[in-house]
């Protein structure tokens, strides 16, 4: 089986007030840093961005599609990352570009789980975390209905297919304190995770 990454930037960024893409985070940018992190263990990688976003430079090998409207949500932006890996690899997992402390081993502990399933999404509680999930590339023509109808939220997606829920307690073995799931939304959390990475130097 053969993974790729997704990354979706076209968000507001509203709570921020500015690019969370753009944001430095030591010697670079936020979405390159994740990117880095993604394209390390699979390949290849979807950046899913706005039609006007400003991204930063990117490796060439990063595949660049852009939103077909703006502030359609999520699940029209993962539609788009799914078409655009569908005849280069069987699933790819999906990630927002603020999670700039995302592991590797959390990342291959989602995939690991796939086995007959078409969606894997980490489960807290009652909270999923469809961002941080790997899909099938044959999702495609679901999201694509979903989308036309207008139910943009992802669950629905999780809802009509094969999803498997994976508790976050049970991925806390590679990444106990759960920082592959910590999102940047607002300028505190950023002042937060720029004075977390400084101190243990990463």
């Amino acid at each position: 089986m053969t993974v790729g990454g997704i990354i979706l930037c076209g968000g507001k960024s509203s709570r921020m007030g500015r690019a969370k893409a753009l944001l430095p985070v030591g010697e670079e940018l936020m979405l390159q840093r994740v990117v880095r992190i993604v394209g390390s263990v699979l390949s290849p990688v979807v950046v899913v961005a706005a039609p006007e976003q400003e991204l930063p430079d990117l490796p060439g090998r990063v595949i660049v599609v852009r939103d077909e409207r703006e502030h359609l949500g999520p699940l029209a932006g993962l539609r788009i990352g799914l078409e655009a890996l569908q005849d280069k690899a069987d699933a790819g997992y999906c990630s927002s570009c603020d999670v700039p402390l995302l592991k590797v081993e959390f990342i291959e502990a989602v995939i690991s789980r796939l086995g007959d399933y078409d969606v894997v999404t980490p489960q807290e509680g009652r909270f999923y975390h469809p961002l941080a999930a790997v899909y099938r590339t044959s999702l495609v023509p679901i999201a694509a209905q979903l989308v036309a109808e207008d139910r943009l939220r992802l669950m629905f997606l999780l809802d009509a297919v094969r999803t498997l829920a994976v508790d976050v307690d049970d991925l806390r073995a590679v990444d106990p304190a759960l920082e592959s799931l910590r999102n940047v939304n607002t300028p505190e959390e950023y002042s937060a995770v720029l004075e977390m990475l400084e101190t243990d130097g990463s």
